[in-house]
């Protein structure tokens, strides 16, 4: 029997645990899949938005992994600088998946980016989808408006919950804390910012066409700005998705396209007006306000293409009053505590998903997903990634399976101190989050708070046999 540890529960450490089972070549592979947290799932629970069902009904293919009798979940399992490292997982396992994606989020580097009222964007995401660590989870929506710096997928969503009325998300499981709060919001404009234009946005058009689908709230674009894009004109030479992109952006601009567009009656929001507006060519220089008072507004220098694909300033500025400013541009690997890391590409260095150590490639150790090839693509392009690291581990299994390791790797967790929530913990917390939705005359509500997460587990939070206990 090949006994492998992968470490996260999200789609790469899922779909690798899914290559390892799914092929006949070495068919006595067991997969116990470790995670931080008592809850799988990864960013489909915590990082896919509350009002994408269609996604995040992606949790119920990677629940029937999840539960295939060779692989067992485990949470509640800290890896890392305060938990277990390298040495003491391989005592545990043949070998060990590190699928821990990019957790922190990259910096804009600019002045007053940590004042009061600025955010990043992945801590506002974990607010309304009720991560347990999340720093405030009463997250006050006093400001008038609010300005998104990014262009991407999480930048629209961060927009559109924002501008999107707390009742038509009463039939998610957005936490009831973020629920009140966003019905308190006063937030009445919405901008969304990027550097470059709109024939380079990283957004899809599915996430672009909802903005301009939300009842009671209109999309802005400026055509002037748009303009400045020397594909605006002519998109018919882009890649597909910013074809289709631009295309939206001159309906919108035209006045067509729905509710979005230029003209027409903005958006309410209790006699409030509500409007998204999407700028282009500014590039964000300083978040102006001080520590006692918080965030006032963005200075941004305007950008114009530079003829080799990227943008340069003008020297030319204009400044967006806004009380909350939230950052989204991008994602960046941390070093993992007994890991080689490379911090040019916030990755583990590699080779087809083996670690290299000096160089060498480690049979014994691997990597899938963000923190193997970066914080890149879709949540599909995690299947072949964590393929090609099965493949590997694989062909080294003949010489893995040799070592000697406990009879029980979960009570083997526990002597090192971890208080391990396997499967039926897991649906425990299900349990209580279903039964917190009735109560609260909605569907499933998340649980948002450690204590309760842990007390739901109930004796499956350090309980049950090895194994996996289901």
């Amino acid at each position: 029997m090949l006994r492998v540890a992968v470490i996260g529960s999200g789609p790469s450490g899922v779909y690798t645990a899914q290559a390892l089972v799914g092929q006949d070549a070495v068919p006595d592979v067991e997969v116990y899949v470790l995670d931080r947290l008592p809850c799988p799932y990864g960013l489909v629970r915590y990082g896919v938005a509350p009002d994408h069902e269609k996604i995040k009904s992606l949790q119920g293919n990677l629940r029937t992994v999840l539960e295939h009798p060779r692989v067992h979940f485990v949470g509640n399992v800290d890896v890392g600088a305060d938990g277990l490292g390298p040495r003491e997982l391989r005592r545990m396992f043949h070998a060990v998946v590190y699928c821990v994606g990019a957790a922190t989020d990259r910096h804009l580097g600019i002045p007053g980016e940590d004042l009061p009222g600025s955010h990043s964007a992945t801590a506002f995401v974990s607010w309304y989808s009720a991560h347990p660590d999340a720093v405030d989870r009463h997250l006050p929506l006093a400001a008038r408006s609010a300005v998104v710096i990014g262009v991407g997928n999480v930048a629209v969503d961060v927009a559109r919950i924002l501008a999107r009325g707390a009742d038509e998300l009463t039939g998610t499981d957005v936490p009831q804390a973020a629920l009140g709060a966003l019905a308190e919001s006063r937030v009445e404009d919405v901008w969304m910012v990027g550097r470059r234009g709109p024939s380079q946005a990283k957004f899809t058009t599915k996430e672009l066409r909802e903005l301009g689908a939300l009842p009671g709230a209109d999309v802005v674009v400026q055509p002037e700005e748009l303009a400045l894009d020397p594909a605006y004109g002519d998109p018919s030479g882009l890649p597909a998705v910013n074809r289709r992109n631009v295309e939206v952006l001159r309906g919108w601009a035209g006045g067509t396209g729905g509710t979005g567009g230029t003209g027409g009656e903005p958006g309410e929001r209790g006699g409030r007006r509500r409007r998204i507006r999407l700028r282009f060519f500014l590039r964000p220089v300083e978040v102006v306000g001080d520590a006692e008072t918080g965030v006032r507004g963005v200075r941004f220098e305007r950008t114009v293409p530079d003829g080799l694909g990227g943008v340069t300033g003008t020297g030319r500025y204009e400044e967006i009053a806004a009380q909350l400013v939230l950052r989204s541009v991008g994602y960046k690997g941390t070093p993992q505590p007994g890991l080689p890391f490379d911090p040019a590409t916030g990755t583990v260095p590699h080779v087809e998903g083996r670690v290299l150590r000096a160089g060498v490639p480690c049979p014994g150790e691997y990597v899938a997903g963000w923190i193997k090839r970066g914080p890149t693509g879709v949540i599909g392009t995690n299947r072949p990634c964590a393929k090609q690291t099965a493949a590997a581990l694989l062909a080294d299994a003949d010489v893995l399976a040799r070592e000697p390791l406990p009879d029980d790797p979960v009570a083997a967790l526990r002597r090192a101190g971890q208080r391990p929530v396997p499967w039926q913990g897991w649906l425990g917390i299900e349990a209580a989050e279903a039964a917190l939705g009735r109560g609260l005359g909605r569907t499933t509500v998340k649980i948002a708070d450690w204590p309760e997460l842990l007390a739901a587990a109930g004796d499956g939070a350090g309980g049950g046999s090895g194994g996996g206990a289901r």
